[in-house]
C-alpha cells in the first residue's frame, strides 16, 4: 500500500481516548502492609493496623486465615495483662450508652479501653444492622479508646467466631480493659461468658415479669447485675427492682470463684453510679485473684476454646468435603422419606469424610 493511501487510512481512525487524571498512568495502588508491618504496627499502638488486622482475623478465605495466624501467634506473649469484660443486657436496656459512659469512666482513670461490639448479623447481606460506631460517637473519636463493631454472623450467642483472637490483638496494641458487647439476652450467652473475666448483665427499672422473662442461666452466669436508666421517675422503680433481683439472687448456688454478686442502679445517660460500677470490677479482679480463681479460670477458657476451634474446623472441613458434598442431598432425602435411619446416612457421610468404617 503506497504510503500516502496508508497514511489517509490512519488519519481516519479515531484516536483511543486518554485518562481523565492524566497523573493515574504515573501513580502506584498502596502496597498492602505485610504481616512483619501489621504486627509492628499493633505493637506501636497503631489503632488502622490493628483495624486491618482484625479484618484478616475474621476473613473467611483460606489466605488471609494463614496470615491472621501468624499475627495471632505473634501478639499472643503480648496478651493478657487486660481485665476483659462481658456485657449483655435485652435490647432497649441502653448497652451502647453504658458503654460509652463505662469506657469514658476508665479512660479519666488513664486507661485504654476497646470495645468490641457485636452487631446483628443482616440476614441478607450478612453485615452489620446497628453499626456501634454511631452509637458511641464520643468515644470512637477518643484516641485512647478502639471500637471494633463486627457481625454477629450465625456464632453462638451472637458472639463473633473470632472475637477471642481479635481480643488478643487488642491487648497487644496496649489496650488494658477490654469490653465485649453481645447482642442480647435471649441467645445462649456461653460463647462471651467463656472469653471474659467478669460478666455484667443489664437491666431495666422494673422487674416482676421482667424478672420471670430473664433465663436463669444468664443470671447464674452474672458476676455484676445493674439496673440502668435509673433516672427521674423510674430512680423510684429502679430501687424495687434492685431489692426483687437481691432476692432472686439468694436462691443461686455460691459461685466457684468465690464471688457474691451485687445488684446497681445507674444512670449511663447522666453518668451516675458508673464509678461505683467500675470499683465493683476491680473488686472482683482483686478477690478472684487472691483465690487464685483468675488464673484458673482463664486456663479453662483457653481450653476450651483449643476443644471449640477444633469441633468448628472439622465442621467446616467435613461440609467442604466432596464426596460428603456429592452425597448429603440423596442422604438427606432419604432420611426425610424414612428409607433410612439419620444414624446409619450419619455413620456414611463419615466414612466418607474419614475412610473410616463407624459401624
Amino acid at each position: 500500500m503506497p504510503d500516502k493511501e496508508k497514511d489517509k487510512q490512519d488519519s481516519g481512525k479515531q484516536a483511543p481516548p486518554g485518562h481523565l487524571n492524566p497523573q493515574l498512568s504515573t501513580q502506584r495502588r498502596p502496597t498492602a502492609p505485610s504481616t512483619g508491618d501489621l504486627i509492628e504496627g499493633i505493637f506501636n499502638g497503631d489503632r488502622v493496623m490493628l483495624s486491618r488486622a482484625i479484618t484478616l482475623v475474621e476473613s473467611r478465605s483460606e489466605r488471609h486465615r494463614a496470615v491472621a495466624q501468624d499475627i495471632v501467634e505473634a501478639c499472643l506473649p503480648h496478651s493478657g495483662r487486660s481485665i476483659r469484660i462481658g456485657i449483655t443486657g435485652s435490647p432497649g436496656v441502653g448497652k451502647s450508652t453504658f458503654i460509652e459512659a463505662l469506657g469514658q469512666n476508665i479512660i479519666d482513670r488513664g486507661r485504654r479501653p476497646a470495645v468490641l461490639a457485636i452487631d446483628p448479623s443482616s440476614q441478607i447481606s450478612k453485615g452489620s444492622i446497628l453499626g456501634d460506631k454511631t452509637r458511641m460517637e464520643k468515644l470512637s473519636h477518643h484516641d485512647q479508646a478502639f471500637i471494633r463493631p463486627s457481625p454477629a454472623g450465625e456464632s453462638l450467642g451472637g458472639v463473633s467466631q473470632k472475637t477471642r483472637e481479635t481480643i488478643i490483638l487488642c491487648e497487644a496494641a496496649g489496650f488494658d480493659t477490654i469490653l465485649v458487647e453481645t447482642v442480647g439476652v435471649g441467645q445462649s450467652e456461653t460463647a462471651v461468658h467463656s472469653m471474659v473475666d467478669f460478666f455484667l448483665l443489664l437491666l431495666l427499672p422494673g422487674a416482676g415479669d421482667e424478672l420471670q422473662g430473664i433465663k436463669r442461666g444468664i443470671v447464674e452466669m452474672a458476676d455484676l447485675l445493674v439496673i440502668n436508666k435509673a433516672e427521674g421517675e423510674r430512680r423510684t422503680l429502679a430501687k424495687q427492682a434492685r431489692q426483687e433481683y437481691r432476692n432472686a439472687l439468694h436462691l443461686f448456688p455460691p459461685k466457684e470463684s468465690g464471688w457474691t454478686p451485687e445488684v446497681l442502679i445507674c444512670s449511663a445517660l447522666e453518668k451516675e453510679g458508673i464509678s461505683t460500677i467500675w470499683e465493683k470490677i476491680q473488686d472482683f479482679r482483686t478477690a478472684t485473684s487472691k483465690n487464685d480463681y483468675f488464673d484458673a479460670h482463664r486456663r479453662q477458657q483457653a481450653r476450651y476454646w483449643l476443644h471449640e476451634r477444633v469441633n468448628n474446623r472439622l465442621r467446616e472441613l467435613f461440609y467442604a468435603h466432596p464426596e460428603v458434598a456429592a452425597r448429603w442431598k440423596v442422604l438427606e432425602q432419604a432420611v426425610i422419606e424414612h428409607r433410612i435411619s439419620p444414624f446409619k446416612a450419619a455413620d456414611e457421610l463419615i466414612r466418607l469424610f474419614t475412610g473410616i468404617n463407624t459401624m
